[in-house]
């Protein structure tokens, strides 16, 4: 999934002592270090019959301000590839670019825009998580990983100023990178769809994130990523849902709201493509880790307001980030997928869009939606 060009996430206050906190929450290019003490020492326990418990519900007052502003923060067959100006042949869809990628067709624009609201995307999911960059109870610190579809890099880099003695490599079909990087990160162009070039048992942590829509095979994609990790090595993958919904009555009880029109929509889109858009509900990653041999599989859902509407502080200001990142990409998420895979005329798509900006920005209705983790471990050679 492509992230923006910046190479920093947003700030948003007082860093965690987390080893896998991001460097941009900590107070400076000094303060990145490598963790010495690591974050878990047992394996989580295994989930293979257990179901995951629901999201905790969002926090919030009836009388709360309506304050749906944003705080301020600073302003291809052949893996590993070398670039090429070929590559930087962007589609281009009534001003908006996208990846001219011959092996895989990818929904979302590359252009500034997108990944701006992308970036944006990256620091509410590191607040979300407690200020961390991963969930799994890694025991000590990695040292080679792989981050699948990384975008613009920002995950990658984050983790690289955290955990400087490992090597970080991140992928993505868009040369979209910075090219001033940490030393010890590394960037490749790969088709995660293809067959991996990676040797077997290569790393000790693979990280997905935010691939909904782009891949045509989930367990050829996990089972490709079991062969690639070292023995009892993790792998995470965080992905998003296209269905906001609200508690308010009148919206969860309408079948032709916005919200649900949008989902229907979307969901058809991706049907068309062969790359599902739900691959964050009905806990199918959850199931497809399983098959593909993976234990100790934890699935975690997070219900993330749209807007400040929480009374609680902390999903106030991830609610407003979420905002943010919605307002900036929902053209982008449409224009590719409701123009030329469902036909739309370009006019009924900016009204559909324009509709669900106005839902999403409107407090009293309390929208959210839910987003999906789930990391798993590969067996040790001695459990096999």
């Amino acid at each position: 999934m492509a992230s923006p060009k910046s190479p920093r996430s947003p700030q948003a206050g007082p860093s965690s002592a987390n080893p896998s906190s991001p460097r941009s929450a900590q107070a400076g290019p000094s303060s990145a270090r490598q963790p010495s003490e690591p974050r878990s020492s047992e394996p989580a326990e295994p989930t293979a019959q257990v179901e995951p418990a629901p999201a905790a519900e969002i926090p919030f007052e009836e009388n709360d301000e309506e304050d749906s502003g944003v705080d301020d923060w600073d302003d291809a067959a052949s893996s590993t590839a070398s670039l090429s100006e070929s590559i930087f042949d962007y589609r281009n869809i009534h001003g908006r670019t996208f990846q001219n990628s011959k092996t895989t067709e990818y929904w979302g624009p590359n252009d500034d825009r997108q990944n701006n609201g992308l970036d944006i995307s990256h620091h509410f999911v590191t607040m979300l998580l407690g200020d961390q960059l991963f969930e799994a109870p890694i025991k000590k610190p990695p040292t080679k990983v792989l981050d699948v579809g990384t975008g613009t890099g920002i995950w990658a880099i984050d983790m690289s100023d955290a955990y400087p003695s490992a090597e970080i490599i991140g992928t993505d079909i868009s040369p979209i990178q910075p090219t001033w990087v940490p030393p010890n990160c590394i960037f490749h162009l790969e088709d995660a769809q293809l067959e991996w070039t990676y040797p077997p048992e290569s790393f000790d942590f693979i990280h997905i994130r935010a691939l909904y829509g782009s891949i045509s095979d989930w367990g050829e994609l996990y089972r490709q990523a079991y062969k690639a990790l070292m023995p009892g090595g993790w792998i995470e993958d965080f992905e998003f849902n296209i269905t906001l919904m609200s508690d308010v009555p009148e919206v969860r009880d309408d079948p032709k709201h916005i919200f649900k029109r949008w989902s229907e929509v979307f969901t058809e889109a991706g049907e068309r493509m062969g790359r599902t858009l739900l691959i964050g509900t009905g806990g199918r990653m959850r199931k497809l880790m399983q098959e593909a041999g993976f234990v100790d599989v934890v699935e975690k859902n997070y219900k993330v307001p749209s807007g400040r509407w929480s009374s609680d502080p902390t999903m106030k200001q991830i609610g407003a980030y979420n905002l943010a990142f919605l307002d900036e990409s929902l053209e982008g998420f449409a224009l590719f997928m409701l123009k030329e895979i469902m036909g739309w005329e370009y006019i009924e798509v900016q009204l559909f869009v324009a509709e669900m900006r106005k839902a999403i920005n409107n407090p009293k209705i309390r929208p959210y939606y839910i987003l999906t983790n789930v990391f798993a471990r590969k067996p040790d050679v001695w459990e096999h």
